[in-house]
């Protein structure tokens, strides 16, 4: 990866790992699912009536059900059953090693061995939280975490279909030649992704959370939702979302899963930190141990390797 695009997957990881923060402080108001419709409903209007919609296929119905409705109805329902901020972050990771396999195995994407070895590091990691339920994660919160994983990983690998697709294309149906051409239409077909998928994923979660949470949908639940957490969904909405979604599908149509995806591991170390500052979550010796053995994982496999195993994509 070239330096810019390194240092736009540090700031996306960042953004997101603050974000977890911002989430605790909006689920403050807002029971979860509701929380989640409101965050696709901003992310989706008013953009929605100026960015041209895309092909409505497979690839962009998995990629809304998977990237914004399983990870995120499943994250915010697992926070609000009492999972920390930080151990949310941390645990969410395993999406990256889930995301690295489905590329190899749906994509035909090259994995060297180093990577390997990284992600079982890195899974010895969330392996430590696993042995550690109870308190700041509870059982539940740890099962809707995993759901989560598996739905950002799909996600993750139609998110690339997609742009790849419409970045091979102009707005014209003609091959687009230069590298200038490419990168604005990569840029804007991620954009328009996350804001369609974001409608998508809007229409779902209003029709979940008015069956499971009907009692919440009363005008005071609005009107008195504290200012903070009406704060915290427009960073929820304008930054984690359009600004983070886009980036990160940007950079899965620019380069390899497998090279984009390990920085994700970053989220945990900006999610605790943030969690531990402005939230007062404790940091015990395990948490720790979880951390250094994710962080170690991430060194790994981002280690380039010449040789690597290769699959044909299906």
């Amino acid at each position: 990866m070239t330096p810019i695009y390194t240092a736009l997957a540090v700031l996306v990881t960042f953004i997101w790992g603050v974000n977890f923060t911002f989430i605790a402080w909006g689920l403050e108001s807002f029971p979860p699912l509701m929380l989640t419709a409101l965050r696709f409903f901003f992310t989706a209007v008013p953009l929605v009536f100026f960015l041209k919609p895309p092909k409505f296929n497979r690839t962009l119905f998995i990629y809304a059900i998977g990237t914004f409705v399983m990870q995120y109805a499943f994250v915010f329902t697992a926070m609000h059953l009492g999972a920390s901020a930080g151990l949310t972050a941390l645990l969410l990771q395993i999406q990256i090693f889930i995301t690295v396999l489905l590329a190899y195995f749906i994509l035909g994407e090259a994995v060297s061995r180093m990577q390997i070895i990284g992600m079982l590091v890195g899974v010895l990691g969330l392996s430590v939280i696993a042995l550690n339920l109870g308190g700041d994660m509870p059982l539940a919160g740890f099962v809707c975490i995993l759901i989560a994983a598996i739905g950002w990983s799909f996600g993750n690998i139609a998110s690339k279909q997609a742009s790849t697709q419409a970045t091979q294309q102009g707005s014209d149906g003609a091959i687009i030649s230069s590298n200038t051409g490419r990168n604005k239409a990569s840029a804007l077909s991620a954009l328009t992704l996350v804001v369609w998928g974001g409608l998508i994923a809007c229409v779902i979660l209003t029709l979940s959370s008015l069956i499971f949470e009907t009692e919440a949908w009363q005008l005071a639940t609005f009107t008195e939702a504290s200012l903070k957490s009406w704060l915290s969904l427009g960073f929820i909405v304008y930054v984690s979302t359009l600004i983070g979604f886009g980036l990160w599908a940007h950079l899965l149509s620019q380069n390899t899963a497998s090279k984009v995806m390990p920085f994700a591991l970053l989220v945990p170390v900006f999610g605790m930190t943030t969690s531990v500052l402005l939230t007062g979550e404790v940091v015990t010796w395990w948490k720790m141990l979880a951390m250094i053995l994710i962080l170690s994982g991430l060194v790994l496999a981002n280690i380039k390797m010449k040789l690597g195993i290769k699959r044909q994509p299906i």
